[in-house]
């Protein structure tokens, strides 16, 4: 069983945030219709590496969905869209702010053919703003909204997150958003227009770094892989590379201290509070690693495992997925593809829930490859108006 099994979304989002969104409410069951261009999602392309002719890119944000190639600068296409739109609970967009008004496809027209519809915008700036008719990209909203000022070593430049971090947090953002219109819709019988922007989540996700400044008029820098307000957090150095350890209060600081053979520190008189901690960071970093570093990373694990004690290798990606808690918490999901055979996705983070778990409903399509499909079963169309309609290029696809 699903959660969103009876719920339909009309997808006319590209790259990652937006489809990021969708795939996980095709996970939970919801039957979801990617609208894509002749050429299809930009992502597509985005390579290498490639699994046969997809990218890998592609395959990581679409899975379970219904691919279908609408002309949209067709009025016949818009109608297609529109008549969709009257079928759907969920719309989601990531076009430039104001574009899809000229196809009458904006919240607004969709709005008056279904009242009850739940239309997301997923754009770089938001709806409204001196900025809100500029494109915006995680990399770019990376740098604007702060985290890269304080991702890096102290003397190192401005370092963005490996993953497109902002990306993927307006995706969740996204659901968190949607799930609440459609809750309150069973009370209002209303849908609404969702705003979400890259710009909004990439502040509100700065949390206890941006509250800091608040709270002090100080910007934070670059400090590593520590943590700007407890120490120890932060990676070590033992004999044949590095670990992450944490000390979260005064008691794991003095298990800490014991399993590593320096009982005294936790009662040297620079150390005995976190506030000093943080204030004397580098001299308990120096002192912890002059005595880790004598002994190996599966040495200290144990150990400190043993102890109570948060600790963590500092894996590849290849080591995740080695990792036997990868294995038992079913990390990657083995899906059928049409060209590709059997193939591995990362599986959701959604899949534990106890009666409704996230679960694959399909391999991510290939290009187009529903639009005959969801213009019969949805549309009720005949096949000779589908072949109409691809002959004159309104649809194209399978």
């Amino acid at each position: 069983m699903t959660a969103l099994k009876d719920i339909k979304v009309l997808d006319l989002s590209r790259i990652l945030a937006g489809p990021f969104g969708t795939q996980i409410l095709a996970d939970l069951g919801a039957e979801v219709w990617k609208v894509e261009s002749p050429w299809g999602d930009d992502t597509r392309s985005w390579g290498p590496p490639f699994v046969g002719d997809e990218s890998a890119y592609y395959l990581s944000a679409n899975r379970g969905k219904k691919s279908i190639i609408v002309n949209l600068r067709e009025e016949r296409g818009q109608k297609i869209i529109k008549d969709l739109a009257k079928k759907a609970d969920i719309f989601v967009e990531n076009f430039k702010v104001g574009n899809l008004a000229r196809f009458g496809l904006d919240y607004g027209s969709l709005s008056e053919i279904n009242p009850g519809l739940i239309y997301a915008s997923v754009t770089g700036f938001g709806q409204t703003g001196p900025r809100a008719q500029e494109p915006g990209y995680d990399a770019a909203l990376q740098g604007m909204t702060g985290i890269m000022s304080v991702t890096g070593e102290p003397d190192g430049g401005p370092t963005k997150v490996g993953a497109a971090w902002i990306d993927i947090l307006t995706g969740l953002t996204s659901v968190i958003g949607i799930l609440s219109a459609l809750h309150e819709k069973n009370i209002s019988g209303k849908g609404q227009h969702i705003d979400v922007s890259l710009f909004d989540v990439g502040i509100a996700c700065m949390a206890n770094i941006a509250q800091s400044f608040l709270a002090t008029g100080v910007s934070p820098g670059r400090i590593g892989n520590a943590h700007p307000q407890v120490a120890p957090y932060q990676d070590f150095k033992a004999s044949d590379g590095n670990f992450m350890t944490a000390a979260n209060n005064d008691d794991q600081f003095r298990r800490l201290c014991e399993t590593v053979g320096l009982p005294d520190l936790a009662e040297d008189s620079r150390f005995t509070t976190n506030a000093l901690r943080v204030e004397n960071r580098i001299d308990l970093e120096e002192l912890l690693n002059s005595q880790i570093g004598e002994k190996s990373i599966s040495h200290w694990m144990s150990k400190m495992q043993s102890a109570g004690l948060t600790v963590t290798p500092i894996n590849t990606i290849e080591d995740v997925f080695k990792d036997p808690q990868a294995e038992a918490r079913n990390a990657l999901w083995e899906v059928d593809h049409p060209s590709l055979g059997n193939i591995q996705l990362l599986g959701s983070a959604l899949q534990h829930l106890s009666r409704t778990p996230a679960s694959p409903q399909g391999h991510p399509p290939l290009l187009g490859e529903h639009t005959s499909e969801v213009m019969s079963d949805v549309l009720n169309m005949t096949k000779a108006e589908i072949d109409t309609l691809l002959d004159e290029e309104v649809i194209k696809g399978r």
